[in-house]
């Protein structure tokens, strides 16, 4: 099945990022909203972000509000390091399936396509 998926892990506290706001975008022109999830306990959306026809070949960024997350979690600065972290990638092949994971702490990120 053709789909977009994500999850984010938590690298300061060694747990999955659970309840991360994300954002989804079309960016072709204009920055087109596709979808708004917020993460599940294993740090992974519900459902994929974009799937099926709604899935095409383009641009697109992935929005992370870290900055909310660790605002709960720990005890830092009033004005985060890391506030969001956007992820602008491109799918050439809409036929498959494309995963990309962010690996996060207040203070870095690392992200690659998973499978």
């Amino acid at each position: 099945m053709t789909k977009l998926t994500t999850h984010c892990l938590d690298t300061f506290s060694g747990k999955p990022a659970k309840g991360v706001k994300v954002d989804i975008y079309f960016v072709s022109g204009k920055r087109e909203k596709l979808n708004s999830i917020v993460l599940n306990n294993d740090g992974r959306a519900d459902k994929p972000l974009v799937e099926g026809t709604f899935f095409k070949e383009g641009q697109y960024e992935l929005v992370f509000f870290v900055g909310d997350y660790y605002k709960k979690i720990t005890n830092l600065p009033k004005t985060p390091f890391l506030d969001e972290v956007v992820i602008k990638f491109g799918i050439s092949n809409p036929n498959e399936h494309y995963h990309v994971p962010l690996l996060v702490s207040p203070w870095s990120y690392s992200t690659y396509r998973g499978s």
